[in-house]
């Protein structure tokens, strides 16, 4: 029997951001990647013979408001963001039937840390880069 195509689509409304055991309420987006490097392979002629693979990379940003980001870094070795070692995000997106897609960031760490403010700003949101060893799409 054939699958049938679902169009329902997640909103950041039902999507859940945890760091460890603690669910990011001041979450304001996420984004993640992972590559690897490719590179065609040449021999006799102009075309490629075949497609050889390097190296893979995973990179990430997470985006928050400026409390939860205090309190990441108030729990923080030396209250210093980029202390922290080996952490785990998992991201669960639901959707209004109860169906849920999870998926596990493994080995994270931040970066850096910019904070700024402009005038007539109503709140502060961090964006804070950061790399990963793996990520685990749909557990």
């Amino acid at each position: 029997m054939a699958q049938q195509f679902n169009t329902k689509q997640y909103s950041w409304s039902q999507v859940d951001i945890q760091i460890g055991n603690r669910l990011l309420t001041g979450a304001r987006g996420l984004s993640y990647t992972s590559s690897q490097e490719k590179e065609p392979v040449y021999g006799k002629g102009d075309e490629p013979q075949a497609i050889q693979r390097g190296n893979k990379a995973y990179r990430g940003e997470l985006m928050l408001l400026q409390s939860e980001l205090e309190l990441l870094v108030s729990n923080a070795p030396n209250k210093d963001l980029n202390d922290y070692r080996d952490l785990s995000l998992v991201v669960a997106y639901r959707q209004e039937d109860g169906t849920v897609v999870t998926d596990a960031i493994v080995g994270a760490e931040f970066t850096e840390l910019e904070k700024a403010l402009r005038q007539n700003d109503k709140f502060m949101e961090v964006t804070l880069p950061f790399l990963f060893l793996k990520v685990q799409y749909d557990i």
